[in-house]
């Protein structure tokens, strides 16, 4: 039997948006591997035909989510503060780190980092989700040890600091804040963190002199 053909080319893309959207919203409350494919059907009211003529099976599902949620976060968080290469390496180090807060701030520490919460969900039970989400914390790092290289370039950071070991540092506090937020149910919890990093990068960070 052939997978129903969806109608005219919004209608279509609407059931795919539909499939994305709830796929999303059960993932994040129960994980991947909590949701299961007739539970997407459910909720979203999509034939199982029409499920798959849009994504072969919930494997490809998940990893198109995974695309939507790093677009999102390279849009949203991180690429606003690190867009023009000529501002400020530690403000741009900064203005990162205030729209981290900023988005707990929004949700409430409700859900936590959804890029964080697959990570620790599958980093063990499936390869290709693991190896996407390594990349995509690679690159975030990546933009942090490139900035603070770009900071030493200019003599604006202290040469005993290691812009890898920093990266690696600021990724690893944020998303420990992020979950320990989250379980307090206290944006406090990521204000006190936020805070002491920008402590910690101040005290390599080397001021004009007067």
């Amino acid at each position: 039997m052939q997978p129903a053909q969806p109608g005219r080319p919004r209608e279509g893309r609407a059931t795919r948006d539909a499939i994305l959207a709830t796929a999303r919203r059960l993932i994040h409350v129960h994980g991947y591997r909590g949701t299961s494919l007739d539970d997407v059907l459910k909720e979203s009211g999509v034939g199982k035909g029409n499920f798959y003529y849009y994504f072969k099976s919930k494997e490809e599902l998940g990893h198109e989510i995974l695309n939507e949620l790093i677009q999102e976060f390279l849009e949203e968080t991180l690429e606003p503060c690190f867009a023009d290469p000529g501002a400020s390496p530690l403000g741009q180090i900064r203005c990162f780190l205030a729209r981290v807060l900023e988005i707990q701030r929004r949700t409430n520490c409700v859900g936590g980092c959804p890029l964080g919460n697959l990570a620790a969900e599958l980093a063990d039970r499936h390869e290709g989700f693991r190896a996407r989400l390594h990349g995509v914390f690679s690159a975030w790092q990546e933009r942090l040890r490139d900035a603070l290289c770009r900071a030493q370039a200019r003599g604006h950071l202290d040469a005993a600091c290691d812009p890898a070991a920093m990266a690696a540092f600021v990724v690893a506090s944020l998303e420990g804040a992020i979950l320990m937020a989250k379980l307090a149910k206290d944006i406090e919890v990521m204000e006190r963190c936020v805070a002491e990093l920008g402590r910690y990068l101040s005290m390599y960070e080397m001021l004009p002199a007067s």
